[in-house]
């Protein structure tokens, strides 16, 4: 299956990234290569653009899409959450911008194999790289109800999270669950009828929770904001693209907090504590699809660009 998936927020993360033609730049989820070709296609010769992504599917698409610029860009597999690691093995001290796109891709999404989706039947994967050996099989089977809860009520956010792991546990102990169905009629047991009737697909949430947990998502984003705000060089930006509200509130918090890491407490007359602000978050509220975004791409409905400019150095 050919590598698709259509960048949300396209134009306004090109626009924001203020690119310069010489620049260096980084793209820390490659993905297609959606928001790189536009980033690309905009550097001359001296400009340079990093390409970063675990998976191994995106790194062969991104590669064919981007080889007319094979000139000033360097594709890597890894982590994000590795990019100051990347610049340094290639040399890299500062960087002009970087753009996170945060949502899971068209092509896992789409493709059955890769177990990400609830709407068709496959063996439970969920891995973003597929050099690690736990898979979303050994989350279901393994974890404690308790931890199924926690995972499910957090990172899901379902008021029905305790039933749904009881229920979980229940089913495994007749015999392993091993495909998306099957954790889908497990899920679909847990919750009562007219909810599941008003509202979206029973297992959304829990599937939604189970990939931020084998991922790590949430604490590599967390893990990752300070680090990418400090390699970038004066009036640099970070621009990143989240796709649920726990996402959006990491991002929010951690700008904030770069802007002013203040932590006097507010009757002081003057600063003692030493630390200095990083820059500006340069979205008060963040940048949203437009309503013709929408109609073209539904999976655009929850994202959000929020954007951070580095101060002087």
């Amino acid at each position: 299956m050919e590598f698709k998936h259509k960048s949300v927020l396209l134009d306004e993360t090109i626009s924001n990234l203020n690119i310069k033609p010489d620049g260096i730049y980084v793209d820390g989820t490659l993905g297609g290569g959606g928001h790189s070709y536009e980033i690309a296609s905009r550097l001359t010769e001296g400009g340079r653009l990093i390409g970063i992504d675990q998976d191994d599917d995106a790194i062969r698409a991104a590669g064919e899409r981007l080889k007319e610029f094979s000139d000033r860009v360097t594709i890597v597999r890894n982590n994000y959450c590795n990019t100051a690691d990347v610049l340094d093995e290639l040399g890299i001290s500062k960087v002009n911008g970087i753009i996170l796109d945060l949502g899971v891709s068209s092509y896992q999404l789409d493709t059955a194999e890769r177990g990400f989706t609830y709407k068709t039947d496959a063996p439970l994967d969920m891995r973003m790289d597929r050099r690690q050996t736990v898979t979303a099989k050994n989350i279901v089977n393994e974890y404690s109800e308790f931890d199924l809860y926690r995972i499910i009520r957090d990172y899901g956010e379902d008021k029905f999270a305790k039933n749904i792991a009881k229920h979980i546990v229940a089913a495994r102990q007749i015999k392993p669950i091993e495909t998306t169905f099957e954790l889908n009629g497990i899920i679909k047991a847990a919750i009562p009828v007219k909810c599941r009737i008003s509202g979206g697909h029973p297992a959304k949430k829990t599937f939604q929770a189970i990939r931020i947990e084998l991922n790590h998502e949430l604490d590599v984003l967390e893990n990752s904001v300070d680090t990418m705000i400090d390699r970038l060089d004066a009036g640099g930006r970070l621009c990143i693209i989240t796709f649920h509200s726990l996402e959006d509130r990491i991002v929010k918090t951690r700008f904030k907090n770069n802007e002013n890491p203040c932590t006097c407490p507010p009757d002081f007359p003057v600063c003692v504590c030493g630390k200095k602000s990083k820059g500006k978050v340069v979205t008060r509220k963040p940048i949203l699809p437009s309503e013709e975004e929408l109609k073209e791409n539904k999976r655009s409905k929850s994202a959000k660009l929020r954007v951070f400019e580095k101060g002087d150095l």
